[in-house]
């Protein structure tokens, strides 16, 4: 249930909670998570696209075979729903006067236009905003190549020539029906005929959108034609020349009104930045409150604001205790749903929680003492942060992750990507637009963040931040054990990892929060779980560490910075 809601719902954030905090059950699997409402159609069509990327034509073959069955199913279902009363739409229906041509013309349009819209019902995925373009003739753009990979030339042509019912001029299908024609033979191609009951399909839209045009033309009854393919023969003169002078009209419109919010936004922007500036300068350079750390870059070397490189926060010893802890611990694909190269398919991927290496400490199948370190080590980094960046309110765990990415030797030939892509941890970034919106799907609670190194014998990896074009770089930070970088989570600090190309890289993510409403629900078991195992009477162990005078290096970094 939860998983469904979710799959609908995809920026409800407790839902995201409580789904990861499933995952982490005892006896959970991946097949449990189950949306309970998925449209078989989508379902045959998702599952032959993939098996269509990963080249499997006859797998992908049969999934969308299966896809256009169901989509027809689904469809009749659709259309059959549209015959009914007539929808006043807000009409008090005592107060509808109409003669009995207009009602019945109002009716039956209504049931068309209804009718005409199971294209974009069918095509419409949960959670989306918009519905797949063009998606029943996409099936034969799949179907086509998948044949041709098949060697059914046969079908690979009768694929094509259903496509190009829909758009006759599409220059790389008409190459691509050329070219199995030639190898079949034309003898063979000819007589080859597209789809019957996706002619009849065609037919029978088309006639409905003539229809509905004319209504719209000469009744003004409104109609939004769902599909991309419509020839424009079928929509009146008249109307067509009125849509266009309404587009050009309405371009023009928004382009003005676009260069007006650029240069409002340009101004506002120039007048707001340096003060903005100033003010996160100022905040940053606090006492670091930990012995043997000490700030190595800060923002003004790390070319941006709230940004520091602290060095210093773990011993070698402990580094190799953490490495070990994850190399017996943690999971392949840990918070990805179990996809073991979750970001690039040069790499592994493997992680684990605090709650859950706390648990198999609990449990004796990893050291009890390497967990607590794990835990303990990720309240110290909460500590620094707070503290470094002069906050005025406690930060709150809003996700922890102990993960190694470990190159795949094989595969690093040509390699051309990255460990993971530029990124905003708070908004999701348009790099090309140069704009971070900040709205769900991402994590828009997060207000800093944290990446504490356990190990630095490995090729490539490195860390950087950019612009927002994701493209210009401005910092870079070197991996070592016992380094960590913090930084705010928002648009002013996009940044990323280069490729693993050797070796195995291993550090502590953290993310946190100012809001103590998106806390994060493990942190508060683990939490739970420390008091019941250790007792309130030993206390944090890194409190022992801790100092009141501002270390040297700090002070001076500060100054700099003020």
């Amino acid at each position: 249930a939860a998983h469904t809601f979710f799959v609908a719902n995809p920026g409800h954030q407790e839902m995201r909670q409580n789904l990861e905090y499933y995952q982490a059950m005892a006896g959970v699997r991946e097949d449990d998570f189950t949306d309970l409402e998925a449209k078989p159609h989508l379902t045959e069509f998702r599952l032959g696209v993939r098996f269509y990327t990963d080249e499997q034509p006859a797998a992908a073959i049969l999934h969308l075979e299966k896809a256009l069955e169901e989509y027809f199913v689904a469809d009749t279902e659709c259309r059959a729903l549209c015959e009914g009363p007539y929808d006043y739409e807000g009409y008090n229906y005592l107060e509808y006067n109409a003669d009995l041509f207009q009602a019945i013309t109002d009716h039956y349009m209504q049931v068309l236009s209804c009718k005409q819209g199971c294209v974009t019902e069918l095509a419409s995925q949960p959670g989306r905003e918009k519905p797949l373009e063009d998606f029943l003739p996409s099936h034969f753009n799949y179907l086509q190549f998948a044949y041709y990979n098949n060697g059914n030339y046969e079908k690979a042509i009768e694929c094509t020539k259903t496509y190009l019912l829909f758009f006759p001029n599409d220059e790389v299908m008409n190459q691509n029906l050329a070219y199995y024609t030639a190898v079949l033979g034309e003898n063979l191609a000819g007589p080859i005929q597209p789809r019957e009951e996706i002619q009849a399909y065609r037919q029978r839209s088309l006639m409905e959108k003539e229809l509905l045009f004319f209504s719209y033309d000469v009744f003004g009854i409104p109609f939004v034609d769902p599909d991309t393919w419509t020839p424009e023969e079928v929509i009146p003169k008249r109307l067509r020349e009125k849509q266009k002078v309404e587009r050009e009209t309405a371009a023009r419109i928004s382009e003005e009104i676009g260069n007006l919010m650029k240069e409002i936004e340009t101004l506002v922007e120039e007048k707001a930045k340096e003060s903005a500036d100033m003010s996160k300068f100022i905040r940053e350079g606090g006492p670091l409150v930990y012995e043997g750390a000490s700030v190595t870059m800060n923002s003004k070397t790390l070319n941006g604001s709230q940004r520091v490189v602290v060095d210093g926060v773990l011993s070698a010893e402990e580094c190799r205790e953490l490495q070990r802890l994850t190399n017996a611990a943690a999971s392949a694909g840990d918070g990805y749903r179990g996809k073991t190269s979750p970001h690039t398919p040069s790499e592994t991927f493997y992680g684990v929680t605090v709650l859950k290496a706390l648990k198999l400490g609990q449990e004796g199948k990893v050291p009890l003492q390497s967990a607590y370190l794990y835990y303990n080590v990720t309240e110290k980094v909460r500590h620094m942060m707070e503290s470094y960046f002069r906050l005025e309110v406690p930060l709150h765990f809003s996700y922890s992750h102990l993960v190694c990415r470990t190159a795949i030797n094989e595969k690093q030939e040509g390699r051309s990507d990255n460990s993971h892509e530029v990124h905003v941890d708070n908004c999701i970034l348009n790099a090309e637009a140069l704009v971070c919106v900040k709205e769900p799907p991402a994590y828009t609670f997060r207000d800093y963040s944290a990446i504490l190194y356990l190990n630095g014998d490995f090729e490539g990896g490195a860390f950087y931040f950019t612009e927002l074009d994701a493209k210009t770089e401005t910092a870079e930070v070197q991996p070592q054990c016992g380094r960590a970088v913090g930084f705010s989570s928002g648009s002013e600090n996009p940044h990323g990892v280069k490729a693993v190309t050797k070796g195995q890289r291993c550090a502590i993510a953290l993310w946190f929060t100012l809001d103590p409403r998106h806390s994060e629900r493990e942190r508060v078991q683990a939490d739970d779980l420390v008091k019941m195992l250790f007792g309130a009477e030993e206390g944090d162990l890194l409190q022992e560490t801790e100092t009141e005078q501002e270390p040297p290096a700090a002070v001076a970094v500060g100054k700099d910075e003020l």
